[in-house]
């Protein structure tokens, strides 16, 4: 259980690199009170060899963010309705890295009359291409997969395996991108676009035709000719992991052994 301590108005929990982290819900409104609180809770976790103060400040309460930067905080990470900041207390604390990088998934789909799902982006001056995209923040990559594909082509899919990692720099907001590709198995046919302002055209082709059409870029080409391969990475739970409180999704190549070999 985490060791949760009161001090001034601050509910503050330790972590395992002695820091601590602020519970956002006891950060007060006030500025003047904000301010009090904060030069005593430094100096109390200072005396207290502490490393790392971070603390979450909600959009509500942004007014507080030049105090905290009076204070020598630094922004570390940022979503739609917070900024989460650091402070050192001391010269040499580590402070991990910040969000680095956007998740993305493509998605190769071949029924059984071999022909592959392509789309066409309004965007785009690619042509057809694999569908795909975003991975959602918790989003798992089997579901991100499923759901891209039925949102650009209305064609609902069965996870298989993933088949290839890109990894791309810079990308959208100066950050990586890491590709996931992955193959899906059909469980519908029929075409039925739901997100009409992205997407243009999807169909299915002959997954040989669309190897030898020169407009077709080669990185799908690679991509279509491992999904033909059948030797991607593939789900596997494993019992060390059956009560862990997360979401998780691990990828093995597939090898002939049991869950008992694995546990």
């Amino acid at each position: 259980m985490d060791y949760i301590e009161k001090i001034g108005c601050f509910e503050v929990v330790l972590d395992p690199y002695n820091g601590i982290t602020v519970s956002k819900d006891t950060v007060p409104f006030d500025i003047t009170e904000f301010e009090k609180n904060l030069i005593n809770l430094i100096s109390v976790l200072k005396n207290k060899k502490r490393r790392l103060i971070w603390i979450t400040i909600d959009i509500n309460k942004s007014h507080l963010i030049p105090i905290a930067v009076k204070h020598n905080f630094e922004f570390h990470t940022c979503e739609k309705d917070y900024v989460f900041m650091v402070k050192r207390l001391v010269d040499d604390a580590i402070i991990p890295t910040a969000v680095n990088h956007t998740l993305g998934v493509g998605v190769v789909v071949i029924n059984d009359d071999n022909e592959i799902l392509v789309i066409k982006e309004r965007v785009s001056r690619l042509g057809y291409k694999l569908p795909g995209g975003h991975i959602d923040n918790g989003e798992l990559i089997s579901n991100a997969a499923a759901r891209e594909t039925f949102e650009e082509t209305g064609v609902k899919v069965e996870f298989d395996s993933i088949i290839s990692i890109g990894h791309f720099y810079p990308h959208q907001f100066d950050q990586s991108n890491l590709y996931v590709l992955c193959s899906a198995k059909p469980l519908s046919y029929e075409i039925n676009i739901k997100d009409i302002a992205e997407i243009e055209d999807a169909k299915w082709v002959n997954v040989f035709e669309f190897l030898e059409d020169e407009t077709v870029f080669e990185y799908n080409k690679v991509i279509i000719n491992a999904a033909l391969s059948k030797k991607g990475f593939y789900s596997q739970k494993l019992e060390a992991f059956k009560n862990i409180k997360k979401d998780y999704e691990l990828f093995f190549p597939k090898l002939n052994v049991t869950n008992e070999n694995l546990a």
